[in-house]
């Protein structure tokens, strides 16, 4: 088993397979549930956990910009590349008996496109990502309550919990009066620059 995948040329192969397709699952794992995607991908996502409710999501804010959709397109590309060039080279040598550069250049096409379908992939789960964001302007006049403290008017800002549609968002938030503690019930009364929301007692 060890001169199938260590042999003096299948190493060449199983090397780039293994590094290649084991970073490619850690990330792609960690993409799926949300673990790395603020990092990597540069989209804002905020997950606030209420222990009354469950789990409640979200405020996802801009989409990624070009630069940091390239960065992870070319990190995830150079793994899925590795891990088909391996593999397919790997296959044609040891499993079709074909000769070291016949070999190479199977595993080269595998690797393109291993690389074609990462970029479909990822096409999806930025579909899925944005389809769940909701405009800000949205939550204007919408009713809801003080998730985490809101300061005085000047003094800082808090949280609130707003349900649009059947979905419960989360947005920083002012008021122009008095503090408010948690659990307050307020009512959006203006959406502000900094993509805050400026809310009064309702």
């Amino acid at each position: 088993m060890s001169e199938l995948f260590f042999g003096p040329i299948a190493i060449w192969f199983s090397i780039p397979a293994i590094l290649g397709s084991t970073f490619f699952t850690l990330r792609m794992g960690l993409m799926l549930i949300g673990g790395d995607a603020d990092a990597d991908v540069g989209v804002d996502v905020d997950v606030d956990f209420d222990a009354g409710a469950g789990v409640d999501t979200v405020e996802a804010g801009e989409a990624a910009d070009s630069t940091s959709a390239f960065k992870v397109l070319s990190i995830q590309a150079v793994a899925a590349f590795l891990g088909g060039f391996g593999w397919g080279g790997l296959g044609a040598l040891q499993g079709a008996g074909w000769s070291p550069t016949v070999s190479a250049l199977v595993g080269l096409a595998s690797g393109a496109g291993m690389m074609w379908v990462l970029g479909k992939l990822l096409m999806f789960i930025y579909g899925l990502e944005s389809s769940g964001n909701v405009e800000l302007y949205h939550a204007l006049e919408s009713e809801g309550s003080v998730y985490a403290q809101i300061p005085a008017a000047g003094e800082g800002t808090g949280r609130v919990r707003v349900v649009i549609g059947d979905r419960a968002r989360f947005y920083k938030a002012i008021t122009e009066g008095e503090a408010l503690p948690r659990d307050a019930k307020v009512r959006v009364v203006s959406i502000n620059d900094d993509d805050s929301v400026t809310v009064t007692e309702a």
